[in-house]
């Protein structure tokens, strides 16, 4: 993954320079200042920014996470779509139900490691999605028909149920889903990684 450096009298010299010669909008570059080159007797301050292209990430995330399915023995192809800036990265393997583990455990830590080091290449968090055979828009409909269900008995029975523990991302799909009923509300309780849902009543009004 190349990353470029422009230099400018300001930063937003440095950064026209970047747009200029990379011929990119703003937006499509990961800006970080580097130094300040200081002006002699006849010399000027200068600022100087080290450019990444965002294209050049989400590749840089395609061929790292490649090149660990490999190390890890499978079989896999990896399609690409990027939709608000967000790239998602679904997978199609040889072992799908390995690669997900226990309730996307696998898939969760998987997302872990390549976010770990894409931060360390370029300095600061990317945001990027990984899906396995859409395994990631079927749970979310699960969930989301679990909570629904779970919504009900406890608004028949009056009694508060805890679910299962869940990682962070599948906990707010449970809170998503059920914010706007009348009749249940949603708490997070316990420590990480046994951390869980509780849904309870809503006091009659």
């Amino acid at each position: 993954m190349e990353k470029h450096k422009f230099i400018g009298k300001t930063r937003e010299e440095a950064i026209e320079n970047a747009k200029i010669g990379l011929q990119e909008i703003e937006e499509n570059l990961i800006i970080k200042e580097q130094e300040i080159q200081k002006g002699g007797l006849f010399k000027s301050k200068k600022i100087e920014v080290e450019v990444i292209e965002k294209r050049e990430v989400v590749k840089e995330i395609k061929n790292y996470l490649a090149k660990l399915l490999k190390d890890l023995g499978f079989t896999a192809n990896i399609e690409v779509k990027v939709k608000d800036n967000v790239p998602t990265y679904t997978i199609y393997s040889d072992n799908d139900s390995l690669l997900i583990g226990r309730n996307g455990k696998n898939l969760h830590a998987l997302s872990i490691v390549v976010g770990q080091y894409i931060k360390k290449e370029i300095g600061e968090s990317y945001k990027f999605l990984i899906d396995i055979n859409d395994y990631k828009e079927k749970r979310e409909k699960s969930l989301e028909r679990l909570a629904k269900k779970v919504a009900r008995e406890v608004a028949e029975t009056k009694i508060e149920v805890k679910m299962d523990s869940m990682n962070s991302y599948e906990r707010r799909i449970i809170h998503n889903a059920l914010a706007n009923n009348k009749k249940v509300y949603t708490k997070s309780e316990g420590e990480e990684p046994n951390r869980c849902v509780v849904v309870k009543p809503k006091e009659d009004e």
